[in-house]
């Protein structure tokens, strides 16, 4: 993973209100494991086939937007929003499909 793309692009989502809320990485080596869970600490890390950067900020009317950002200098990223009151397995569900799309793109 590139570390330090990957704070850029934090830097640039928390300028804009957004919280990263889950790292996805493919694992490499207990070392970078530490590195990345130190850079950032608030968020969950995920083994995964693909680097990218779940972000969720508060949206229009009660919903709740998440963003998940593929960690490459082309930027793509896909994004949903979640009704107020949409329960946390079907929020999940799409977040796993966005990311089967995200690795679509990737050819992961």
């Amino acid at each position: 993973m590139n570390l330090e793309l990957a704070q850029q692009i934090v830097a640039t989502y928390e300028k804009h209100g957004w919280t990263l809320r889950r790292v996805l990485w493919r694992p490499s080596a207990e070392r970078e494991r530490r590195q990345i869970a130190q850079k950032f600490p608030e968020a969950s890390l995920i083994d995964s086939d693909i680097d990218a950067l779940w972000f969720a900020r508060a949206s229009h009317a009660g919903r709740e937007a998440w963003e998940l950002r593929l960690i490459a200098e082309q930027k793509y990223a896909l994004f949903e929003t979640f009704e107020a009151d949409e329960g946390e397995e079907d929020r999940e569900d799409a977040r796993r499909e966005m990311e089967k799309k995200m690795r679509d793109y990737a050819g992961a």
